[in-house]
């Protein structure tokens, strides 16, 4: 186990008090003393500074155990803002729309050595720079899977069986009746998912695609074990081209990063058949949006159901009104959005901390080499 350094410890007068104040407000600390009485040993808490709001129950759990700034009003922070964070805090917690840059990163204090990421991507941060830096970097793995492979799945059916605007024509007073040839879809059972990027994510994917009966490929940057490919019945594509053009259902499960940035880019979209659905619940950078657009106008693709854009929050309008039409789901970066799964994230992060001061190598260390 890699050691690091230890939180120091201050020692102070038996008379001083548990609490006090500094220029960064109240100094939280516990109080040892020792066996004979004669010494007060005081732990300097870390100053964990949080750019959003987090789950009530984290937020309590990080007050406790550390001197915690929460941005309780869940304003977005500034990149000055968050550059001022850095100076000042030991541990900085960001999500993963606050960008870390390697410009941010050089003038972070020299106390600040954790950057404890509140999301299971890090493409919203320089690892590179904080690892010279000496600064630790990690995020929450697999507390995100289900959750997001369940809103996968509902995306599939929502542009399959035309579920948003299905639901939009009873409270519009449009519906006169049932009708044999009306609101159409399509039958997603003994069709083709071709999952792009099989991780834990794209695994859980797969295992529910099966009860639906659908038939499992995929295209990975390394391709799985023998065993998890026949427990799956998934099948291989060493070409993301040849998999694509043979596919009913595109499912993006990978992370971005600058090998996958734009993936899925104008001519590769070109291989997908017109009766073709893709779904993103990923990243938005790793499809050319502009091309999908493009493509969603010129009927040249079935439809799409999109979790996460290329340049979030802003949205394209030509995608919204494709969106009315009824051809495309549009939703705001749902896919993790439980309670379940929002606390499982906070808790993920205190260990990571606590790790960390307590000496330790944290359990989900980001390196360059894994990104």
């Amino acid at each position: 186990m890699t050691h690091l350094p230890p939180l120091t410890l201050t020692r102070r007068k038996a008379a001083t008090t548990e609490g006090g104040f500094s220029e960064r407000g109240p100094v939280r600390t516990e109080r040892i003393i020792d066996s004979k009485g004669g010494v007060d040993m005081t732990i300097k808490k870390p100053l964990v500074i949080v750019t959003r709001r987090l789950p009530d129950l984290v937020e309590t759990r990080m007050r406790e155990l550390f001197d915690a700034r929460l941005n309780v009003d869940d304003q977005p922070m500034s990149e000055s803002q968050i550059a001022e964070a850095m100076r000042e805090a030991d541990v900085l917690v960001p999500t993963i729309t606050d960008q870390i840059t390697a410009g941010m990163i050089a003038q972070a204090g020299e106390q600040m050595k954790l950057i404890a990421n509140f999301g299971n991507g890090v493409d919203n941060i320089d690892v590179t720079s904080a690892l010279r830096r000496g600064v630790t970097v990690t995020n929450t793995p697999g507390v995100l899977t289900e959750d997001t492979a369940d809103m996968t799945i509902a995306l599939i059916l929502s542009v399959s069986r035309r579920l948003v605007e299905g639901a939009r024509i009873i409270p519009d007073g449009r519906w006169s009746g049932w009708s044999p040839t009306w609101m159409l879809g399509r039958r997603i059972t003994g069709k083709r998912l071709g999952i792009l990027g099989m991780g834990r994510i794209g695994q859980a994917l797969a295992r529910r695609a099966r009860a639906f009966g659908l038939s499992i490929h995929y295209h990975n940057r390394r391709r799985l074990p023998a065993d998890v490919e026949e427990a799956l019945e998934a099948t291989y594509w060493d070409s993301l081209d040849q998999m694509l053009a043979r596919m009913d259902i595109v499912s993006v499960n990978c992370p971005h990063t600058p090998a996958t940035y734009h993936l899925l880019s104008a001519r590769r979209l070109k291989y997908l058949r017109p009766d073709a659905i893709i779904v993103n619940t990923a990243r938005g950078e790793v499809i050319d949006e502009n091309a999908l657009t493009r493509m969603l106008e010129a009927d040249e693709i079935a439809g799409a159901g999109l979790d996460v854009f290329e340049h979030a929050p802003a949205v394209s309008d030509k995608l919204i009104r494709l969106a009315e039409s009824g051809k495309v789901t549009l939703l705001p970066h749902m896919g993790s959005a439980t309670r379940e799964g929002r606390n499982d994230m906070g808790d993920k992060v205190i260990l990571n901390i606590k790790t960390f001061i307590d000496g330790h190598r944290p359990p989900d260390r980001v390196l360059p080499s894994m990104l």
